[in-house]
């Protein structure tokens, strides 16, 4: 059994049909966001469940439920055959997000936000040595999580070569390179960002076609991953939808 926090995590996942059991609810919040949680879950037969406060934060594993917890099934990941045939589907090129040994939860939750807004159409992440979907995630996506497809892989490397083998150049995100202004993403693409402390790996790197990289001016050397991701998705997003 998994949690959902807060109410616009909640929300999101009432409107795209996620399995729920139940919902608590704090007894002496039944106003805004919360009152209409209430009414779509009664209106798909789902438990409410009128608690206390402190059982509230004693379940909550984000520290923030703002007065709502969701009891749900696990989440479901997607396989790499699966999230290829997303931009098939629509007649797309695809654009899909790699990140590469991401720990922090709110920085994944912040990548699955953006590339929600962005419309990228799935994020890949390792099995190891990277943050998963939990419920700090879904809320620092703030319900992005219920629509954007998140694929776990065993090796990116290997991820990497069969993307390839599907049509796609892979860029990594990083301080050597071409800027981003100066290089063509609006095709078949997967843009590889990795963690704040280590970057990408050398193997990972190795095997993208290319670097992409931002000017910085500043005295600090680099950004947080989900700043630098943001601004690359929206560079993306921006010369992709030139084409149009």
């Amino acid at each position: 059994m998994a949690l959902i926090e807060g109410r616009n995590p909640v929300l999101e996942a009432l409107k795209n049909d996620r399995e729920i059991e139940k919902i608590l609810v704090n007894k002496d919040s039944k106003e805004g966001s919360i009152k209409k949680i209430i009414a779509i879950a009664k209106e798909k037969s789902i438990v409410i469940q009128n608690v206390d406060r402190h059982k509230l934060d004693e379940m909550s594993e984000s520290h923030s439920h703002q007065g709502v917890i969701a009891l749900t099934a696990e989440y479901k990941y997607y396989e790499l055959d699966e999230i290829l045939e997303i931009p098939r589907s629509k007649g797309e090129d695809p654009f899909f997000i790699i990140l590469d040994e991401i720990t922090d939860p709110h920085n994944l939750g912040s990548i699955i936000r953006t590339a929600d807004a962005v419309g990228a159409h799935a994020v890949i992440i390792p099995k190891r040595r990277s943050v998963h979907i939990t419920p700090v995630v879904a809320k620092a996506s703030a319900g992005a999580v219920e629509y954007v497809p998140v694929c776990i892989v065993t090796n990116i490397v290997n991820t990497i070569n069969t993307l390839k083998e599907n049509g796609l150049w892979i860029a990594a995100v990083d301080m050597d390179g071409k800027t981003f202004y100066e290089q063509n993403l609006s095709g078949a693409l997967a843009l590889v960002v990795g963690s704040e402390g280590k970057g990408i790996s050398r193997l990972v790197k190795k095997n993208c076609d290319f670097t992409v990289s931002m000017p910085m001016s500043g005295n600090v050397s680099s950004l947080n991953a989900s700043v630098a991701g943001g601004i690359l998705l929206y560079e993306v997003y921006r010369q992709r939808n030139e084409k149009k």
